[in-house]
């Protein structure tokens, strides 16, 4: 691996994290005006298109410079909520039309969605189906003009707030795989419905909820990737995903970390700074050590996504659960060394907070260790049938 980013890179990370500490503060929740404010600048600073084709508004980069990119963008911000909603658009949402899209589709959607005049929202969880995916009761009914959508999504990021949906639903009852299918819905079609933000443990600035769908009409140009797509449509959304949208909480820990070497250094306990304590400067190195191990096999992943290796699914499993664990034991950590401060002081509380969902989204760190087994041959065998 070539551990060193270009120069472009460097600088447009630099550039990020400047324009994210400047811009994109916020108050850690969800206020409408507010987000869309901040989402429309973010749109002007070109993260929102990362990694979409510059013929569609977007920037072209690959894999490594927006992991590099959400890294900045982390560490930039203290909002990692708002962090997560962009990444979520950008990698659950736009990369799926980018790699399933007409032409038509992508030219009406792609720059608007760049460039920050809208929003999108990837509509799969379901209250009865989050890891099982093909437990998903949202139905598509195929009618000579199109086809007609029902059923409830959950844990749908960016909802409330969202002008563009991605939906699966279940067109092939029973036809595993290849029974689900990708929709396309705008905002304000009939039948259509949001429901309020969860309130959440973290990531409060990103707008969660429910997509309720009822008799809501799709016409034919409204399918992504066409019927019986949508698992496939799915499986590449969710490797974008679990490469890059973990490069926020990078730079979530790495801005937190450095906060707590700060304090280490200013807070005195009889008469030293507590940073000379070995209790204190261990675990200290400990965080560091989570965080170097857990960057370098993000980038792997990134750096494997973007050749098209074989690994695609081994990589972003791993470095999805070593990246999510370190940020929680991370948040630990920081409140641990600040003492009766670190649930209070807003920094390293919030971390832990935003943390917790990590280990959850993006498929359950214990679905990325069933991955993992069946890519290395320990997946469950059947016993032999008696003769």
């Amino acid at each position: 691996m070539d551990f060193d980013l270009s120069a472009d890179t460097e600088a447009m990370c630099a550039a990020l994290t400047a324009f994210a500490r400047r811009d994109l503060g916020g108050t850690g929740t969800f206020v409408p005006q507010d987000f869309r404010r901040r989402w429309q600048l973010a749109g002007r600073q070109g993260v929102l298109g990362a990694t979409v084709p510059e013929e569609h508004g977007g920037s072209g980069l690959d894999a490594v410079s927006a992991v590099a990119l959400m890294e900045a963008l982390g560490c930039g911000t203290a909002d990692t909520g708002f962090g997560f909603s962009v990444a979520a658009h950008l990698f659950a949402c736009l990369m799926p039309i980018v790699e399933f899209g007409t032409p038509e589709q992508q030219s009406r959607w792609l720059p608007r969605l760049s460039s920050g005049e809208l929003i999108a929202a990837h509509a799969i969880t379901e209250p009865e189906a989050g890891s099982d995916i093909f437990a998903m009761r949202a139905t598509a009914e195929r009618r000579d003009d199109g086809y007609v959508l029902n059923g409830v999504k959950a844990f749908v990021t960016n909802a409330p707030i969202a002008d563009l949906f991605v939906v699966q639903a279940v067109t092939s009852p029973g036809g595993g795989f290849f029974g689900l299918t990708t929709f396309l819905i705008e905002a304000g079609t009939p039948g259509l419905h949001t429901g309020p933000p969860y309130d959440k443990v973290g990531l409060r600035g990103s707008p969660t909820g429910e997509v309720h769908l009822d008799d809501v009409r799709v016409p034919l140009d409204g399918v992504l990737g066409g019927p019986g797509a949508g698992a496939a449509v799915f499986a590449e959304s969710m490797k974008w995903e679990r490469t890059c949208l973990f490069g926020v909480y990078l730079g979530a820990m790495r801005r937190v970390l450095d906060s707590t070497i700060e304090f280490a250094g200013e807070r005195e306990q009889f008469g030293a700074p507590i940073g000379e304590f070995q209790a204190v400067s261990h675990r200290i190195v400990d965080m560091v050590l989570r965080l170097e191990c857990a960057r370098l096999l993000l980038f792997k992943a990134a750096v494997d996504l973007t050749r098209g290796g074989a690994g695609e699914l081994v990589w972003p499993a791993l470095a999805k659960i070593a990246v999510s664990e370190a940020a929680v034991q991370l948040g630990l950590d920081a409140i641990g060394v600040r003492g009766g401060l670190g649930v209070a002081d807003g920094v390293a509380e919030t971390l832990l907070r935003d943390a917790l969902p990590s280990r959850i989204f993006s498929g359950t760190n214990e679905i990325q260790k069933n991955n993992v087994a069946r890519a290395l041959g320990l997946g469950r065998r059947r016993p032999a049938r008696r003769r």
